[in-house]
């Protein structure tokens, strides 16, 4: 099949966008609150959506926009402010291997909500994926006592969200083009986020008077650009190409990218640590892996 390779092309320029977000956001905060920093990314996404795009919100159907406003808040609005958030505490590099839950919990959402069934082994891999996670939290508190590791909640929750948007465009929006999908998330959340902007001071002269915030200001538009409006329109597509999971399997390779500059920027990563993301992608790979008899009576009816 010709989709195959290119599903893999995908997956890499993927990863190695999104792999790149988190030191973007750390580098980001520097001059930002997380607030400002989630609500710029949106507005700047948007921005650079509608620059390419806005014709195509007129093609979008009215049974389609339920599900559109949906996957923008779960896919992009909600989770651009709890990763701000999330790393204010914890090390850029540390938060990119918590976001390789989001496969094991689409496997979970996939069952719970849509209907769509799991193997023993995608079972089993949630729970090694679940022992690992707790092995990197409980062991970055040990290393890092200044850091609040409770903020990891922040990322677990966002990767529920990510798995509930990833089943959304492939159960509801598989016929809607990936560009047409990017651009109606960013319809009903881009007037919040300016919003936002405005009740946290952003535009006071103060601000722009900071050498320190026009630079995180920098490092936010190229996270706009290429880590969510590009990255997105890539994701959409991907879904479309593939299955939710396969998808949602770009984790397997951001931790790599991410602890790279992660380590690059100082940040400490411990033997341990790299053991218990060992752990996590081997869940993630085991809640991936479906038994080959059966995987393509399934890729036929799972959405039926």
């Amino acid at each position: 099949m010709p989709n195959n390779n290119t599903k893999w092309v995908y997956l890499l320029i993927l990863s190695v966008i999104w792999g790149t977000s988190f030191i973007l956001i750390k580098k980001g905060l520097l001059g930002l609150t997380p607030y400002q920093l989630g609500a710029l990314r949106t507005f700047f996404t948007g921005l650079f959506l509608f620059s390419v795009g806005f014709n195509r919100i007129k093609t979008i159907k009215k049974k389609d926009w339920k599900w559109i406003i949906i996957s923008g808040f779960l896919g992009s609005f909600i989770p651009a402010f709890l990763f701000a958030i999330a790393e204010t505490e914890i090390d850029s590099a540390v938060v990119s291997v918590l976001n390789s839950l989001v496969p094991l919990n689409t496997v979970l959402m996939g069952l719970a909500v849509f209907k769509i069934t799991s193997t023993k082994r995608q079972i089993l891999g949630v729970i090694i994926g679940f022992i690992g996670t707790s092995i990197l939290i409980l062991k970055g508190a040990e290393l890092n006592p200044n850091q609040n590791y409770l903020f990891a909640g922040f990322v677990i929750v966002s990767t529920v969200m990510y798995a509930a948007n990833v089943n959304i465009i492939k159960r509801y929006l598989q016929d809607v083009k990936p560009l047409t999908i990017a651009v109606g998330n960013y319809v009903p959340i881009i007037i919040p986020a300016l919003a936002i902007l405005f009740f946290t001071d952003f535009f006071s002269p103060e601000n722009f008077s900071a050498s320190l915030f026009r630079t995180s200001i920098l490092y936010v538009i190229v996270l706009s650009l290429f880590g969510t409006a590009m990255a997105k329109v890539l994701f959409n597509k991907l879904v479309q190409l593939s299955t939710p999971v396969f998808a949602s399997s770009v984790t397997y390779i951001m931790p790599i990218v991410a602890l790279s500059w992660g380590v690059l920027d100082g940040e400490k990563f411990t033997l341990i640590q790299g053991f218990a993301t060992l752990i996590i992608l081997i869940g993630v790979w085991l809640a991936n892996k479906k038994k080959q008899p059966i995987s393509r009576l399934q890729e036929k009816t799972k959405y039926n």
